[in-house]
């Protein structure tokens, strides 16, 4: 994910992002299987393709089936809780159980929550409410950030003893194998996968490019892009410490481990931005365009569903369905005109109670109530405001 991190404010094409997060959830997965197989011989002194074989295929298979059971089951247990921190707090506690669970069964614990996150993806949107989802995407966002963030402050404790407890004749060959492993990290992901992207085109050049939805098609450029986005992440840090403290050459690992991570987030991190300047790739937004398509569709469903309505109350619901959905210039400016109003009529709201409040005519019961409605009220104009600003872009 580290790849995206750096990726996504530069405003790549779509298909671009699409890759790598799939590459990169794919990796972790795989990864940390083999990492886990690889750990085990190295405790037991041996090592047999035909002894090992069994118990990867029966990792990644139940992998398969079990997070997309468990995913199925979360969502029956989540539909009958209604109260939002409850909902929360369940779903951290799921997810980890989920985990532990994999982990317990000798299954990937990766593979599984992919397969368990995609399910509930997929069908979760459609059975949870507004009123959880915003809240729910807001305490998981801060989370995953603080995680992050804790990570890199563990990895750069455990950093200063390795380097502390390293004899001044060992430094240089330490220094030395980090540099080369970087080196190699680098130019391996750019061999692998321009050999990757020449098959491909080649394949297209031969066959055709026919997508089902509209996407960029592969270039030399765009292979460059996506070999340039090797940048290492958590999982690699978190491996490298997971390993036991009486493990062969661990501080070693360690902080190799620390300088394909930070070596990777400078020399690529720092020159995505120019590569991407420097080639010009396009795509002609696609997902603006799916966005454009499913504006007009949800519009003329929600306007059809009031067709035999003509009461004040449908009109005023077509009028905000048109403002909300409505595309085109003059929907733009209206947008943009409406948040202005939006945000000065939400201002004065929010004095008037906050005098009230003040000279003791309501109670700070009833003050939080209204609060809360005109927080949702400022959220319904914000995502307004930030949709016709993507329009625009």
């Amino acid at each position: 994910m580290a790849a995206t991190a750096v990726l996504r404010p530069l405003r790549p094409p779509q298909r671009l992002l699409t890759i790598l997060e799939g590459e990169s959830l794919l990796n972790d997965a795989t990864a940390l299987l083999i990492y886990r197989l690889a750990v085990g011989a190295v405790a037991a002194g041996s090592f047999s393709i035909g002894a090992v074989a069994p118990t990867f295929l029966l990792a990644v298979a139940g992998s398969l089936v079990a997070g997309p059971a468990l995913g199925w089951l979360l969502l029956r247990l989540m539909d009958r809780v209604q109260h939002i921190p409850t909902a929360i707090i369940l779903q951290f506690i799921t997810t980890f159980t989920v985990w532990r669970l994999a982990e317990h069964l000798g299954l990937s614990a990766v593979l599984t929550m992919v397969c368990f996150a995609m399910t509930v993806a997929q069908t979760a949107p459609a059975r949870t409410s507004a009123r959880t989802r915003i809240p729910t995407y807001a305490v998981w966002e801060t989370a995953v950030f603080g995680l992050n963030i804790l990570a890199f402050i563990f990895i750069g404790l455990q950093l200063g003893p390795i380097l502390g407890k390293l004899e001044p004749a060992e430094r240089g060959p330490y220094f030395l194998a980090a540099a080369a492993v970087l080196l190699t990290v680098i130019v391996v992901r750019l061999v692998w996968h321009m050999s990757f992207n020449a098959a491909i085109r080649w394949r297209h050049a031969r066959f055709g490019f026919n997508p089902d939805r509209p996407t960029l098609r592969p270039t030399v450029g765009s292979g460059l892009v996506i070999s340039w986005s090797g940048m290492r992440g958590i999982v690699s840090l978190a491996a490298a410490l997971a390993l036991p403290p009486a493990f062969p050459f661990r501080d070693l690992i360690v902080l190799v481990a620390f300088a394909v991570v930070l070596g990777t987030l400078i020399i690529q991190g720092l020159t995505l931005k120019p590569l991407l300047r420097a080639l010009d790739l396009r795509d002609g937004d696609p997902v603006g365009q799916e966005v454009q398509a499913a504006r007009e569709r949800a519009l003329r469903s929600g306007l059809a569903s009031l067709d035999r309505d003509s009461s004040a109350a449908a009109d005023t619901v077509r009028r905000e369905l048109t403002a909300r959905l409505a595309q085109g210039g003059a929907a733009e400016a209206t947008h943009a005109a409406h948040g202005d109003l939006h945000g000065r009529a939400l201002k004065a709201a929010r004095d008037a109670v906050l005098d009230m409040r003040a000279t003791g005519e309501i109670g700070d019961d009833a003050f939080h109530r209204i609060e809360e409605e005109l927080d949702w009220l400022e959220m319904a104009g914000v995502t307004a405001a930030e949709t016709s600003a993507a329009g625009d872009e």
